[in-house]
């Protein structure tokens, strides 16, 4: 049987060639790795905002629509300021457990306020849910405050 000679070169070239692909191999692996911990990086910092702050912001929102609501819509807004309070107290009330309280109790009493109307309530009638919107808005307010550095 004839074996084959290698011959010096020949073996270098090979090495030196091996060594190259394992190069970029390493290169590539490490690029990928890079790559990915950036992601992974940026995906934790796509919003350096606390979750609770798109809360605070929809509960705003229907806050402020509670003054420009027609008297038939004031069941729907309200309904809708409870669902958005709710999910602003769920997202922070480990942060923020008196804020967040607060809200929870004036909404609740704003939505039971509303809920007492009668389906054609009188003037009398609705001045009496003045002091249960007042309550929500000064609750979402200072919860607005209280959170201003981590929320802009």
């Amino acid at each position: 049987m004839h074996t084959p000679e290698y011959t010096h070169d020949t073996d270098d070239m090979t090495l030196t060639r091996t060594k190259r692909m394992i190069g970029r191999g390493t290169l590539r692996c490490a690029a990928a790795t890079l790559a990915a911990t950036a992601l992974v990086a940026l995906t934790g910092c796509g919003s350096s905002k606390p979750s609770y702050c798109s809360d605070r912001s929809k509960l705003e929102s229907s806050i402020k629509g509670l003054t420009s609501s027609r008297i038939s819509a004031l069941p729907s807004q309200a309904a809708t300021i409870g669902s958005d309070a709710t999910a602003l107290v769920n997202s922070a009330k480990g942060d923020f457990p008196n804020e967040t309280s607060a809200i929870k109790t004036s909404v609740s009493a704003l939505e039971t306020a509303v809920k007492a109307l009668p389906s054609n309530p009188s003037a009398t009638q609705i001045a009496a849910l003045a002091p249960s919107a007042a309550a929500a808005v000064s609750a979402v307010n200072n919860f607005v405050t209280t959170t201003k550095s981590k929320c802009s």
